[in-house]
C-alpha cells in the first residue's frame, strides 16, 4: 500500500500547499502553541518550498496521507559548535536569522513528520523520514540532524528522557518506536536536548487547551506530553518545557 503513495516536494508541485494544512489535529492542541513556530511555519510555503513534502494516494490526489517539513542552518561555527540544548526551538530560531542574514546554510534539521490519523500503523512515518532523507540529499546537504519526539515517551511522562531515550532491546536497537525507525534509517542518537519547546500559558488556557482543572500548583500530567507540565496556581501560569532527542542522519 505503502508503494502506492505520491511523495512531492512543494518546489516542484506548488499547487499542492493547500493540502498541508488539510492534516488535522495530528497533534495535541497544546503543542501547536510554541511561539517559535511562526517563525517557520507562517512562511514556510514561500520561505522553504524545497523543504516541504506532502504525500496522498493518487486514488484520491485531494486528500493528504502525511507531510514533512525540514529547515536549513548554518552549523559548525565557533559559536555553533555542537547541537543545542534548545533543541526544536533553537534551530527554529538560527534557521530564521541565518535566513535574514544571508548567512551559508551547511545543515538541515528535521522539524516534522505528521501522519493522517486513519493512516496511522502503515509504516507510513518510516517512508517519510527515508523521503526526507533523499529530499534533503538532492538538496546537496550531507546531514540531517533531527530533535525526535521519541513517540512512546508520552506514557511514562515521569521518567527522565535521559534514561528513557537509550534503554535498548535485545537486539541492540532503542526501545522506542520512533527512535528506532531513526537507527534503522541510519540514524545514530547523539543526546538529549532538554528544552526542545517551551510552550507557556495561562491556567485558563491551559485547560481550554487540555480540558485539564489546573487548579493545583505542582505537576501536571497532560495527555500526549513527555513529561509533566509546570503549574502555579499562584501566579496563574503553566509552562511545559518538552526534552527531545537529536539525532544524526550522515547522507554523504
Amino acid at each position: 500500500m505503502n508503494a502506492e503513495l505520491v511523495i512531492e516536494s512543494l518546489d516542484r508541485r506548488p499547487e499542492l500547499a493547500p493540502m498541508l494544512w488539510k492534516l488535522s489535529d495530528v497533534w495535541p492542541p497544546f503543542m501547536t502553541r510554541d511561539p517559535v513556530s511562526d517563525f517557520y511555519y507562517e512562511t514556510v510555503e514561500r520561505d522553504h518550498p524545497e523543504h516541504t513534502l506532502i504525500a496522498f494516494d493518487p486514488a484520491k490526489p485531494d486528500v493528504p496521507v502525511a507531510r514533512a517539513f525540514t529547515v536549513p542552518f548554518e552549523f559548525g561555527t565557533a559559536e555553533r559548535s555542537s547541537l543545542p540544548d534548545g533543541g526544536w526551538d533553537t534551530v527554529i530560531r538560527w534557521a530564521a536569522l541565518d535566513r535574514s542574514m544571508g548567512r551559508p546554510r551547511t545543515h538541515v534539521s528535521a522539524l516534522e513528520i505528521a501522519i493522517s490519523l486513519d493512516r496511522r500503523g502503515e509504516g507510513l512515518a518510516a517512508v517519510m523520514l527515508q523521503a526526507m532523507r533523499e529530499n534533503v540529499r538532492r538538496l546537496g546537504f550531507t546531514e540531517l540532524v533531527a530533535p525526535v519526539r521519541p513517540s512512546g515517551k508520552s506514557q511514562e511522562a515521569q521518567t527522565p528522557m535521559s534514561e528513557y531515550a537509550f534503554r535498548t532491546r535485545d537486539d541492540g536497537l532503542p526501545e522506542d518506536p520512533w527512535l528506532r525507525v531513526h537507527v534503522r534509517a541510519g540514524g545514530e542518537l547523539v543526546r538529549v536536548c532538554p528544552r526542545s519547546m517551551v510552550v507557556g500559558g495561562s491556567l485558563a488556557e491551559w485547560r481550554e487547551w487540555t480540558g485539564l482543572p489546573f487548579d493545583r500548583t505542582g505537576d501536571v500530567v497532560v495527555p500526549g506530553a513527555l513529561v509533566p507540565a509546570h503549574c502555579s496556581v499562584e501566579h496563574d501560569h503553566a509552562v511545559y518545557v518538552e526534552p527531545n532527542v537529536w539525532v544524526r542522519h550522515r547522507l554523504g
